[in-house]
């Protein structure tokens, strides 16, 4: 017990960061550490806990039964230790996070509506990972894309997007208008898997693409997919911004949905998320039921 009384911060983030990443120097690029020095904190943590918390192999880091016991609490305690511990601001800031992709029409009148009613700024930021910084105390809400698992968090689906297959146009296929979800499972995708909202585990285990490219955020999947690497698939918002010359994109007639949602701590969270919240489910009923209008 003595022991753990020296375990710091440092050594807990490094091992969240870790155990979110899956590997060692995108940890450390996370943490702002070099590799030797994120490997010698985990080293000393282990030691301080006396119990093996990673496996690992030249190329990937899984955790063993104690580091997943340990990921699940700190996951949900080290936020809100974060959070008391920092400096009390004079403004009332309300941050909204996201991963990639922020939608347009809803959250922005849900964001000018929310500041008049509740005199709170919100900020908007930017966050390359899987919760878009919420389970760091980096956001009170972040809206994401996909299935997700989230402990300590609370995840409230606003709507389901349809998915499009993105390809170059240098690809055989970017004459085409659209592809099935199974023929997709025969092609080499190009995958986001930190923020993306693809999986393998999307297809059924007999049946599944191949993997020609990981990226760890949007651009670099954009751009791998622009190069003729292997083609992705995201959801139906991203093929009508026509983000990218060389990119084209087909419809996925059978392709299963993407949920939308808000992601906040299930405890302890901002006083203002039930609502924002509450005005963002209320936005997205308008907007679809004024689409459907249209349609």
């Amino acid at each position: 017990m003595l022991l753990s009384m020296s375990i710091e911060l440092h050594h807990l983030r490094g091992f969240l960061a870790l155990a979110d990443e899956k590997h060692f120097t995108r940890a450390a690029k996370r943490m702002n550490v070099s590799q030797p020095t994120l490997s010698r904190n985990i080293r000393r943590l282990e030691e301080l806990l006396g119990r093996r918390l990673l496996e690992r192999t030249t190329r990937h880091v899984t955790l063993t039964p104690a580091g997943e016991s340990l990921y699940d609490r700190l996951h949900v305690l080290l936020p809100q230790l974060e959070a008391a511990l920092r400096p009390e601001s004079d403004d009332d800031t309300f941050r909204v996070g996201f991963a990639w992709g922020f939608p347009t029409g809803w959250p922005q009148e849900v964001i000018g509506d929310f500041e008049a009613e509740t005199g709170a700024s919100v900020q908007v930021h930017r966050h390359d990972a899987k919760l878009a910084g919420v389970d760091r105390g980096d956001a009170d809400v972040a809206i994401l894309r996909g299935r997700l698992k989230a402990p300590g968090m609370e995840v409230v689906t606003l709507l389901h997007e349809r998915r499009v297959a993105a390809v170059s146009t240098r690809s055989e296929l970017a004459g085409r208008d659209e592809i099935s979800w199974g023929e997709i499972a025969d092609q080499q995708l190009v995958l986001n898997e930190v923020s993306g909202t693809t999986d393998l585990a999307d297809w059924p285990t007999e049946h599944r693409p191949g993997v020609s490219v990981v990226c760890n955020n949007f651009d670099e999947w954009l751009e791998a997919v622009a190069a003729n690497k292997g083609m992705g698939v995201v959801p139906e918002f991203v093929g009508r911004q026509h983000i990218h010359s060389f990119v084209s994109f087909l419809a996925i007639p059978d392709g299963p949905s993407v949920p939308l949602n808000l992601v906040y701590p299930a405890h302890g969270g901002h006083p203002l998320i039930p609502r924002f919240v509450a005005m963002a489910q209320a936005a997205v009923a308008g907007f679809t039921e004024m689409k459907a209008g249209i349609d």
